[in-house]
């Protein structure tokens, strides 16, 4: 039996070294992650809405979304996943059936923030956030949640206390160890502007540090950012932004010389990892399957009928 990828992510991280986490929002590219090697992968909320709803990421992406979306990038890969959770859609009861859902969706774990609703991109002006004992709550609720259903689910708790208009590192402390002290496994200071402000976090925050390396934060390599304590370092957008001026590109080559430059693209990619795609999604995999378990005249005959013959 596969060990779940909750006690996976939690064995990982009690071993040195940081974790690198890039963000999926569909299940190609969690696929791709995951063939690139990282140990770890992000659902991002931001490219999620970016992708699904063509919308930026200010609240309009709903619960159902974006646990449909975890089970289909957790049912096609096997690395751990750590889901955008946002505000946990409303309050602690709220939170607690967002736990619910993204445990019971195959997520490793998932982070809830501590803003308002609807939230904000935690890199754009104008956000807000909810006092102290509320988030206090949602996340001791979530904890329950937790614990009753699966003890190494990971809830990170992501405060946006240093990007609200009088924001500080104080602050983001304060509110970091009061949601350690409410059941948290880990901490997500989101909007940190300077190396000193990601060190000093690292020391005085009781809890192992997510940090989201995008935005205002300071771009530091992930050598610097183990040094400093971090224990998992995410690039939330990156497959979405490579993968949109991929599509962009192909289309603006496509619409100017028509099937010359698609003759062109398939013999330039024909040797790239995703050359043949229907290898790569597994068209291969379905052939053997098809072969083992349906009857020898009915595989003959599909693919007869793929190649134009009757059977």
């Amino acid at each position: 039996m596969r060990k779940r990828t909750t006690t996976a992510l939690r064995e990982r991280l009690a071993e040195p070294g940081i974790l690198v986490k890039p963000g999926a929002f569909n299940a190609m590219s969690g696929r791709i992650i995951e063939a690139a090697g990282f140990p770890i992968m992000g659902l991002s909320g931001y490219s999620v809405s970016a992708s699904l709803l063509g919308k930026p990421d200010v609240g309009l992406i709903t619960l159902d979304e974006m646990v449909t979306t975890t089970r289909y990038i957790t049912a096609a890969t096997s690395v751990p996943l750590l889901a955008d959770g946002d505000t946990g859609y409303g309050n602690a009861i709220n939170a607690m059936r967002t736990t619910q859902e993204f445990i019971r969706a195959g997520a490793a774990g998932m982070h809830i923030e501590d803003q308002v609703a609807p939230k904000r991109c935690g890199h754009v002006a104008g956000k807000e956030i909810i006092p102290i004992e509320e988030a206090v709550g949602k996340y001791a609720a979530c904890a329950h949640v937790r614990d009753e259903m699966d003890p190494d689910f990971l809830l990170i708790a992501r405060t946006d206390a240093r990007g609200v208009e009088g924001g500080s590192v104080d602050e983001v402390i304060r509110r970091a160890n009061a949601y350690v002290e409410a059941g948290a496994d880990m901490i997500f200071p989101e909007g940190l502007i300077t190396e000193e402000e990601v060190a000093r976090v690292c020391r005085e925050v009781n809890a192992p540090i997510h940090y989201n390396r995008t935005g205002v934060s300071p771009f530091l390599n992930k050598q610097r950012l183990e040094e400093l304590g971090v224990a998992i370092v995410s690039n939330a957008s990156g497959a979405l932004r490579a993968a949109t001026r991929g599509m962009w590109d192909y289309m603006e080559g496509f619409a100017a010389e028509d099937v010359a430059y698609a003759l062109r693209f398939l013999e330039e990619t024909k040797d790239h990892p995703t050359g043949n795609m229907h290898e790569f999604v597994g068209f291969p995999e379905i052939r053997k399957l098809e072969e083992t378990y349906l009857p020898k005249e009915d595989v003959i005959a599909r693919y007869a009928n793929s190649l134009g013959y009757k059977p």
